[in-house]
């Protein structure tokens, strides 16, 4: 880990783990030196790239002291490397960041305007252009996620898929944070990340299009786009273990423990468990797991039959 020398905390950690980003990843630390909020420190955490985001890195970590470059010696998992750029992050506000996305010079500035002058609020984002492979506006992601006054509410608004997980990138509360299990190894982990940190406290979107999120061939929900095939980004060794991927059983049980352990009145964790069962039914998980159940029958039925080629 390359570090300055100051004993300075500064008030935002941002977190940028990449894998193999050279494409897109001077842009987006472009757009984080560029900010107007100055008192952050960027960590960014190289899953073992095997491309040119090294040498990229370590030169924009020896021209700005700001800058701290961790190298992983192996790939530890999409999930794992963003969840040790928290760790490894030393402020009470901190933002992951993606290699790909890049964000509007004032994003950090009205971010940690939100959080100083709403203490009930753990997380501001904004609202966000969608842009392609080549920077072009192809859309918008505007909707009101997390909120709502009630903590149940949150939870419900949170757990539906017509959203796409956009608070992800917002600044949080790192005190908050610390509470949550981030984002586990299992697919849509942040999905249920944010809805265990809205139980702590509400969201705030900041009304300007201030973030630009990147849709690309190159990303992991295109790469892998089955729910299954997609465990590989989390855990890289995962079909040489001989793992069978069950990632909705995965969620439905952590869903019920983080209500369990959330921070909410009695009356507000019975209301969360009610909306387990929409989760369930209304919503057609159990239709999910189902299929989650017969890939799993069918993995250990000819498990023996591969072994023998």
């Amino acid at each position: 880990m390359s570090d300055s020398t100051s004993n300075h905390i500064p008030k935002v950690s941002i977190g940028l783990p990449v894998y193999n980003g050279e494409k897109y990843l001077e842009q987006a630390i472009e757009s984080i030196l560029a900010q107007t909020f100055t008192d952050f420190e960027l960590i960014i955490s190289d899953n073992a790239s095997t491309d040119r985001t090294p040498e990229i890195c370590q030169r924009y970590a020896a021209q700005d002291p700001r800058i701290r470059y961790h190298r992983n010696e192996k790939n530890i998992g999409g999930a794992n490397n963003e969840n040790l750029t928290f760790k490894l992050a030393r402020a009470p506000y901190f933002r992951n960041a993606a290699d790909d996305d890049y964000m509007a010079p004032e994003w950090i500035a009205k971010a940690v305007e939100v959080l100083d002058a709403h203490p009930d609020v753990v997380l501001a984002y904004s609202r966000a252009y969608r842009i392609d492979g080549e920077g072009k506006e192809i859309g918008t992601l505007n909707r009101l996620l997390g909120t709502a006054d009630r903590p149940n509410e949150r939870f419900r608004n949170l757990y539906r898929w017509d959203h796409n997980c956009e608070p992800t990138y917002g600044l949080a509360r790192a005190e908050a944070m610390a509470k949550t299990d981030l984002q586990m190894n299992y697919t849509d982990s942040d999905r249920t990340y944010l809805c265990e940190l809205s139980l702590h406290g509400k969201f705030y979107q900041i009304p300007e299009f201030l973030f630009y999120k990147r849709y690309h061939s190159g990303m992991s929900t295109q790469v892998f786009p089955d729910y299954r095939e997609r465990m590989v980004w989390f855990d890289p060794d995962f079909k040489k273990k001989g793992k069978v991927a069950m990632p909705h059983w995965n969620q439905f049980f952590h869903f019920l423990r983080v209500i369990r352990r959330a921070p909410i009145s009695l009356g507000e964790k019975l209301r969360c468990y009610f909306h387990m069962v929409r989760w369930l039914f209304l919503y057609r998980r159990w239709s999910m797991m189902g299929r989650d159940l017969v890939n799993a029958i069918l993995f250990y039925t000819l498990a023996p039959f591969r072994k023998e080629k």
